[in-house]
């Protein structure tokens, strides 16, 4: 299986790299520090925590739309130019496809969350960045293997990419949700019960990407260790059902 799997990553790779996508990091980079130097011109006092503070915010999501557009794109364009099925057509099963595609993703994922810590340790202890830009890693991992589920199951890039937004969205403000679902501003009812017990189900299905990556462990204090355990297992039992599910879909398609 190697023997395919690691060409497959490669490509992948090198379809990155000719895309400029390294590149487009690196200006999310410089434009976030140019940024964060004119806040530091503005704000009187804890200059440097509000430059972390936003700078993270600007380069998670950042690198988070960079990685979910090029993942969407680069499926959709080998559908349309009927790459895979040229793949497929040799002697190749289709699981060494899809975890070829899967490592080569996750390798630029890894790399976007490296471009993106490095600069905050300009502002932050670098032990607490490292912490960071391994959830941050984590976190990007889960979107590569949600990316892929959705190209396979809806094959179109504004859908796909749609869905994705809604997913990370969603999960990012599940927390909040349900804070806000639980404390309601009236008389408790049974419809506000149904909309809590309709939040909780969303938020137990969801991963709760609102307790990763947060900007607070590069302000005020790092992770513990179990929150970091908890990051590290949530992302591997969630990529791993995204990617049975995208698995799946692509081994029932036929070509």
């Amino acid at each position: 299986m190697l023997r395919h799997l690691l060409p497959i990553a490669r490509y992948t790779l090198l379809e990155a790299l000719r895309n400029r996508l390294l590149w487009l990091a690196l200006i999310l980079v410089a434009a976030g520090l140019a940024f964060t130097q004119f806040l530091q011109q503005v704000a009187i006092t804890e200059s440097s925590q509000i430059q972390a503070a936003l700078l993270a915010a600007v380069l998670r999501v950042g690198a988070v739309f960079m990685l979910a557009s090029f993942v969407v794109t680069s499926m959709v364009r080998e559908f349309n130019d009927k790459v895979m099925e040229l793949i497929l057509s040799r002697p190749l099963r289709r699981g060494s496809y899809f975890f070829g595609k899967l490592a080569g993703y996750a390798a630029v994922a890894l790399a976007l969350a490296l471009i993106a810590s490095l600069p905050l340790a300009l502002f932050a202890p670098a032990a607490r960045v490292a912490l960071w830009g391994l959830s941050l890693a984590c976190e990007l991992l889960l979107v590569t293997a949600f990316s892929l589920f959705c190209v396979f199951s809806l094959t179109q890039v504004i859908s796909a990419l749609s869905a994705v937004a809604g997913f990370y969205l969603l999960s990012r403000s599940i927390g909040a949700l349900q804070i806000m679902a639980a404390n309601p501003l009236g008389e408790p009812s049974l419809g506000q019960q149904l909309v809590n017990f309709v939040v909780d189900a969303i938020a137990f299905l969801l991963p709760g990407l609102d307790r990763m990556t947060q900007t607070g462990w590069l302000i005020y204090d790092a992770p513990t260790q179990a929150e970091i355990l908890g990051v590290l297992t949530q992302t591997a039992v969630y990529a791993l059902l995204l990617s049975g599910a995208a698995l799946f879909d692509l081994q029932r398609k036929n070509f």
